[in-house]
């Protein structure tokens, strides 16, 4: 009973998309309207988020067996594989909107880097004054995300190769590979020669930071992980429907679909970030923290150009001018955030300041 309790989240995502299908076109938002199409997908979004909840859970408890950096990886890695089938899904269904993949992936940093950290440094300053980390995993984190960002998302605007932010085919060859290849990098030094660099530095022996989870075998996690994760994925499209009817329904700007998404996706990952830092394990929120901006670029991109190759769909990743100058901004700010061997709660709240002029913009500038 205590096992099927605990499951329930997977097996109600299996249980709504089952109903979802049966229905079929029954459940069409053109034909229930606006009102119930909203209802609807406040079912599908409370659903997909007890999942990834779940799949949270079951990470921790392989983190626990495992110990870091190797947890948090594994704890990444699942949220960006939820990211990239909800953006995938909403690439491939109706009128896609081209520039669906880089607002969502822009949201994710923006949210992970000003939204999280700022509240992660913030609460955790508040509760234990100065905080401390290792700094080397931080500039290791931050040293790969710059330039990934940066080809990602700025370059294809400022360059004239392709219009209107696109990638020309050789750009796109180039992304998929050089982020294929300095992730790889990273991760190599992450989880097999630099290891200790993602440790908390001040860390007691056997002391793994992952409390109050019921631990059981390796098979049996890895298995719950995957269960959670597919009724996400089978949804996916669902949800993308919905979410697509909704924001035209209601007349709010076609970037707030990027951030419903992104928020959707971070919303387990960072309160697991927040409790960190609130029980003085800064080293666990910056891994789960960065570790998500970093795997969003190095992994999300290509996997949605080798989808946008394949489907024929049109994928611009090149920012607007006004958020190019917000994530150069932020990319600064993180910079000197994570210069010092400790942080206060004065960082954390220009971060949410920082968040707070990003989400003025999604309205600001539609």
């Amino acid at each position: 009973m205590s096992i099927l309790r605990n499951e329930l989240p997977s097996l109600t995502g299996f249980i709504v998309f089952a109903a979802f299908t049966a229905a079929g076109d029954v459940l069409n938002p053109e034909t229930i309207g606006v009102g119930p199409s909203l209802g609807l997908l406040a079912l599908l979004f409370l659903t997909v988020m007890w999942c990834a909840f779940s799949v949270v859970r079951h990470a921790e408890c392989l983190a626990t067996i495992l110990g870091e950096p190797f947890g948090t990886l594994i704890l990444t890695l699942a949220v960006v594989g939820i990211e990239v089938a909800l953006i995938v899904a909403i690439m491939i269904s109706g009128q896609a909107a081209p520039t669906m993949a880089r607002d969502t992936m822009f949201s994710v940093i923006m949210i992970v880097l000003n939204g999280l950290i700022g509240l992660c440094l913030l609460a955790g300053g508040l509760r234990h004054g100065n905080q401390t980390y290792n700094l080397q995993g931080a500039n290791a984190f931050l040293s790969v995300l710059v330039p990934l960002a940066i080809f990602a998302l700025v370059l294809p605007r400022v360059t004239h190769s392709a219009p209107g932010g696109e990638l020309s085919p050789l750009q796109a060859g180039f992304e998929v590979i050089m982020s294929i290849l300095l992730y790889g990098v990273f991760l190599a030094m992450q989880t097999v020669t630099h290891s200790d660099i993602f440790r908390q530095p001040d860390a007691v022996d056997g002391e793994d930071g992952h409390h109050g989870v019921v631990v059981r075998s390796i098979p049996f996690h890895v298995a719950g992980l995957f269960g959670a994760l597919i009724p996400i994925i089978l949804l996916s499209k669902k949800l993308a429907l919905y979410v697509e009817f909704g924001i035209s329904g209601i007349g709010a700007p076609l970037a707030l679909s990027g951030f419903i998404v992104a928020a959707l996706v971070l919303m387990p990952e960072g309160m697991s970030g927040l409790q960190s830092a609130l029980e003085n394990k800064l080293q666990r929120a910056v891994n789960i923290c960065l570790g998500a901006a970093v795997s969003t670029i190095g992994l999300t991109v290509p996997a949605v150009l080798v989808v946008s190759w394949v489907t024929g769909h049109t994928l611009e990743l090149g920012l607007e001018y006004a958020d190019i100058i917000l994530l150069v901004l932020t990319l600064f700010v993180s910079l000197l955030t994570f210069s010092t061997r400790t942080t206060s709660y004065l960082q954390g709240a220009v971060h949410l300041a920082l968040f707070a002029a990003y989400v003025m913009m999604i309205f600001d500038l539609s």
